[in-house]
């Protein structure tokens, strides 16, 4: 599964809102990403899916600790 399709089979737990793929911004030791994610349209709310957070932001969290 995409994150579009992701988004589109979740609603906010915040607000309820619908979710929508966005750009986001993160920070980790000075590094900077930007990643579409799904988020929700009314609030902001960012969903983190977890196939990315267990696989590919710990791939890069174990490479930047690294260095």
């Amino acid at each position: 599964m995409n994150f579009s399709q992701e988004a589109a089979a979740w609603s906010c737990t915040s607000c309820g809102g619908e979710l929508s793929l966005v750009k986001v911004g993160f920070t980790y030791m000075k590094g900077n990403f930007e990643v579409d994610l799904p988020a929700c349209a009314e609030c902001g709310l960012v969903l983190v899916p977890e196939s990315l957070a267990l696989g590919k932001m710990a791939e890069a969290e174990r490479i930047l600790e690294d260095k």
